[in-house]
């Protein structure tokens, strides 16, 4: 079997070193793969060519000599060499992270940096992992506003912004960083007192947690909204929080973002892939894209997001249903 040294930068065969370096790319677009699934979302996620992340897997393999993924119609899987590359690419991609945020440590950022987020984001993620950021930077200040609208950064309600709709105009900079995964959530104890079809997705007897009428654009609510086909909720709330705390109180089922589902250890999922789930964008104000403090809390989300994608997506963490 072949595998990367200890250094990571070189592989060993039987022995033997070979003659080839790794490419940090090719396994940065290895793990990309690994985590989606397929290769168009992993180009999405980059932000580089379908054709581009193809041909660097095949390089990958060419290296190795062996296959990394088993190619299906719905996407890739990882091989059983695969997985065992997976652990030691997680590995070489949280020394590089760190390599790159020590780099930067001498600079000196300081100033208030205002960014607007979605509620789930800021408490299920960026909260957990700004201590990192703020240790190397002690004179930045982040200000966090979270609600379900978004803010308008051409007035300079912030600085730059986490999204799940991508803006149409403006002169901001875009970038998608990964994706929100919705699922449907339920207590066991609810769970427990529905009838069987409810896990084929027979609705018709099953109670529901959801959005009040403002917040009605939001996708969880379009998806209830045609699979209720009229009947009411039984509980509407304004935040996640509260949908959570409805759902483990056995008042029903919701549709909650996996990363803060995940959190709730009274909660099971019953379906995983809801085809709602959101891109995550970036936007940031063109005219601030280059100030050495909006760049360094864009380059934290950014590999905040990259590194959280399995729980983002759902592909981790989820408790589901023993029936």
């Amino acid at each position: 079997m072949k595998y990367l040294d200890n250094i990571g930068n070189q592989f060993f065969i039987n022995g033997n070193y070979t003659v080839q370096s790794l490419i940090w790319d090719d396994i940065r677009i290895f793990l990309a793969v690994a985590r989606t699934g397929t290769i168009s979302k992993s180009a999405a996620l980059l932000g580089i060519g379908v054709a581009t992340v193809s041909r660097k897997i095949e390089r990958l393999e060419d290296t190795f000599g062996i296959p990394l993924f088993l190619r299906h119609q719905a996407g890739y899987r990882l091989t059983e060499d695969g997985a065992e590359l997976l652990e030691k690419a997680k590995a070489m991609e949280m020394a590089a992270s760190s390599l790159l945020f020590d780099a930067d440590t001498r600079a000196v950022i300081a100033g208030t940096v205002r960014l607007a987020t979605l509620e789930t984001l800021a408490n299920h993620l960026i909260m957990q992992n700004l201590p990192a950021l703020q240790k190397n930077h002690p004179n930045l200040t982040i200000e966090i506003t979270t609600d379900i609208y978004s803010v308008n950064l051409h007035r300079r309600d912030a600085d730059l912004a986490l999204r799940i709709v991508r803006p149409e105009q403006g002169h901001v900079n875009v970038r998608q960083l990964g994706t929100l995964g919705l699922g449907l959530y339920g207590s066991e104890a609810y769970l427990a007192t529905c009838p069987s079809g409810i896990f084929k997705g027979e609705y018709d007897n099953a109670n529901f947690i959801g959005w009040t009428n403002e917040h009605s654009q939001l996708p969880s609510s379009n998806w209830l909204e045609q699979t209720l086909r009229g009947r009411p909720l039984s509980v509407a709330t304004t935040s996640i929080f509260s949908q959570i705390a409805a759902a483990n109180a056995g008042l029903g089922l919701a549709v909650l973002p996996h990363i803060a589902a995940s959190s709730s250890a009274g909660l099971t999922c019953i379906s995983r892939d809801l085809g709602i789930d959101k891109p995550i964008w970036l936007v940031i104000q063109s005219d601030l894209a280059h100030s050495p403090r909006i760049r360094k809390v864009a380059d934290f989300l950014a590999d905040m997001i990259y590194q959280n994608q399995d729980k983002l997506s759902g592909q981790t963490g989820i408790n589901f249903f023993k029936n």
